[in-house]
């Protein structure tokens, strides 16, 4: 008689009784059940609030004392990580090196998997030595089934290093959660199609994820109220965003607002600074040093009333896109 499957049991392998007959239906009703079942996948975020905002507070606390945050994952939770890591550096002016990701099977494996990559626990504990983990760091493993190898050997490699342990997996009874700080349980019930973790399981795993990279940022001062104040004038469109900003917080005319923006070398927060205090562009640079990045302590200037006003004005128009 055949061993019985060490996946059989696991939740992200059960069968979802709302899809049985999914074969037969027409496309608006594959649709109406799949928003049904996303409904549940959202609650089952809201039940991880408060673990997730004690991760948040993990990775706020490293990258202020230098530290690095990095996701580690193996097929779909692999790929939300390098996704995560690839946006920080664009939406939050953030050095590459803080905000990293490590896939099971290396970067080919994100466009197609890679036979065998998930299961070798050497291997992920060799990626994550590779990048000589610390005390000041945190690691993302994101496991939806919670216990995919790969995952396990660089955590495992992680925690020897001492550095911090966050854990988001799809199966409140992992066993992983023995050795890890946190533990982001979500439990989203079986998938619209048996084992396809890339639908509610992926879905709630990326809400995470952008809440514990976003929180972070936003707690480092990354942000001044709502708005992208660090970000990086790579493309036309966030040229536009900059001045956009910049033009908003300052009251500056567009064109005006490109003209600070050039004199601040794209730098919209030192543009801002600038503008508000009346000194040049280095002593500027000095002030959001001194405040660690804050905007509010830069220019002693709370936001929200003035971005307030403009909605109520309808001057604020779409904001930024």
């Amino acid at each position: 008689m055949p061993a019985q499957s060490k996946w059989q049991q696991l939740p992200t392998e059960a069968i979802n009784p709302a899809s049985l007959g999914l074969d037969k239906l027409d496309s608006a009703q594959i649709i109406d059940v799949m928003i049904s079942e996303d409904r549940k996948m959202l609650a089952a975020v809201a039940r991880e609030r408060e673990r997730i905002a004690l991760a948040v507070d993990i990775i706020t606390q490293a990258l202020r004392k230098g530290g690095r945050l990095v996701f580690v994952g193996a097929g779909t939770s692999g790929r939300l990580g390098v996704l995560e890591a690839a946006e920080m550096p664009l939406t939050f002016g953030t050095d590459p090196a803080m905000v990293q990701a490590l896939m099971a099977g290396g970067k080919p494996a994100f466009f197609r998997q890679r036979e065998g990559a998930d299961d070798r626990y050497e291997e992920g504990v060799r990626a994550v030595a590779r990048l000589k983990p610390g005390r000041r760091d945190v690691f993302v493993g994101v496991s939806a089934s919670g216990m995919t190898p790969f995952v396990r050997g660089g955590l495992a490699s992680a925690r020897k290093a001492g550095a911090r342990i966050i854990f988001v997996t799809c199966d409140p009874d992992s066993e992983l959660q023995t050795f890890v700080d946190i533990t982001i349980a979500l439990n989203v019930g079986p998938e619209v199609i048996a084992g396809s973790t890339r639908l509610k399981a992926g879905s709630a795993t990326k809400l995470v994820l952008n809440m514990l990279s976003t929180g972070a940022m936003v707690r480092i001062g990354k942000t001044y109220g709502n708005l992208m104040v660090d970000v990086q004038s790579a493309s036309e469109k966030l040229r536009d965003r900059a001045r956009r900003i910049v033009g908003m917080v300052t009251g500056l005319e567009y064109a005006d607002a490109d003209k600070l923006l050039r004199r601040a070398r794209g730098n919209a927060k030192a543009a801002i600074v600038m503008q508000k205090t009346g000194v040049s562009y280095t002593r500027a640079m000095v002030r959001l040093r001194e405040a660690h990045g804050l905007m509010r302590e830069a220019i002693g200037e709370d936001v929200e009333a003035r971005l307030r006003d403009l909605l109520d004005g309808g001057r604020a128009g779409r904001g930024p896109a």
